[in-house]
């Protein structure tokens, strides 16, 4: 509930003060609330150092290390590359985060949040994608201001600020492009149980990097066929992955920009996975125009994206992808209401919002073409 002004004036008033504060940590009644808040404060504060022992964590592999199973700190060490002392420092942190589990006589297992990193590979690569994005946020009001004169995540988004993005070569996009596949598949089987394409006969993916929604798609309903549309040299990589995977019958990649080119025709269903958030308000219309133009009379439009001000997980897309973004240089993170608007005022009607499982990571919207 929004409090209002008065009211709101006066508990900031209230909680601002030192002696509150110690009576609320002492007083019976008001005591779990104060340890909480007072825990959830130092969090945010020692956020960066939590951060740091996860890459380490991922660095020297102690999560598939401990996947094996009960091990103690002396045969640890070796095997982690550090010494014992080391080793057991990383451990106790990791134990102290439930990445790793405490058993006793200096022994470490696999934690709760440490198995769910073995299951979620893309985890993992986005954890050692983030020493970029640790180095843009060194100087957070700098980047506000716009002060910083090189960013190595814009760097690293071949297609972000680029004058002709569709003339990037595979040295380019070959690091986001395994980068995005990898964190995809935490993603695709999220939206596919929400949306069922099973009335859908062809699915066009639109800046769908290496096809890896797609294949998910393809291999769950055999009957759809499946187009992708991408930057040349991202599109042949796709090609390449739809033959590996044994889809080449079904599936096609088609290199273009969608700023200059028409989209492929043929598909009654189009998807934007994690594409319109990656573009400014003057630039991201573009897609969902195009999608629009793509699409037959009764056509549907899937959007999925971790959204602002998701319930539960806001600072996910607010402050965790609204300062990666920043630093990216491009985009932003848009609210469910915000994504409507956009979508009606680009010819869709009917946004319709369907749960998914793990909001925290996509929402997605649904839209058809009058």
């Amino acid at each position: 509930m929004r409090l209002p002004e008065p009211l709101l004036a006066l508990r900031n008033r209230v909680l601002s003060k030192p002696e509150f504060q110690r009576w609320a940590s002492i007083f019976p009644l008001t005591r779990p609330r104060a340890q909480r808040r007072a825990r959830e404060l130092f969090d945010i504060v020692a956020g960066f150092v939590y951060s740091q022992i996860l890459q380490a964590c991922v660095q020297v592999r102690l999560f598939e290390i401990l996947a094996e199973g009960t091990q103690s700190v002396d045969d640890l060490a070796p095997r982690l590359g550090l010494p014992v002392e080391g080793a057991r420092r990383l451990l106790r942190a990791a134990a102290s985060l439930e990445l790793a589990e405490a058993r006793g006589d200096d022994r470490y297992a696999l934690g709760e949040l440490g198995a769910a990193m073995v299951g979620n590979p893309g985890i993992a690569a986005m954890v050692e994608h983030h020493a970029m994005a640790y180095a843009d946020l060194k100087d957070p009001v700098a980047l506000l201001r716009g002060e910083l004169p090189q960013r190595a995540l814009q760097g690293y988004w071949a297609y972000v600020g680029a004058e002709a993005p569709a003339a990037a070569g595979e040295q380019a996009v070959s690091a986001y492009s395994e980068l995005m596949a990898q964190s995809q598949r935490m993603i695709a089987d999220d939206v596919l149980d929400a949306y069922s394409l099973q009335d859908h006969r062809c699915l066009l993916d639109v800046a769908g990097g290496d096809g890896t929604f797609l294949v998910t798609a393809a291999k769950r309903w055999p009957h759809l066929r499946v187009i992708l549309f991408d930057l040349p040299a991202v599109a042949e990589r796709a090609r390449a992955r739809f033959q590996r995977e044994g889809l080449g019958d079904r599936a096609t990649a088609i290199g273009g920009d969608v700023r200059r080119d028409p989209l492929p025709e043929g598909a009654d269903v189009v998807s934007l996975v994690r594409v319109l958030h990656d573009h400014d308000d003057h630039d991201s219309p573009n897609f969902a125009r195009a999608a629009c133009q793509a699409l037959p009379a009764g056509g549907r439009l899937l959007v999925a994206e971790p959204m602002s001000g998701t319930p539960g997980a806001e600072p996910i897309g607010d402050a965790y992808f609204g300062f990666y973004l920043l630093a990216m240089g491009s985009g932003r993170p848009r609210t469910p209401a915000e994504l409507t608007e956009m979508l009606h005022g680009v010819g869709f009607d009917r946004v319709r919002q369907i749960r998914t499982i793990r909001p925290m990571l996509t929402q997605l919207l649904v839209a058809q073409r009058p």
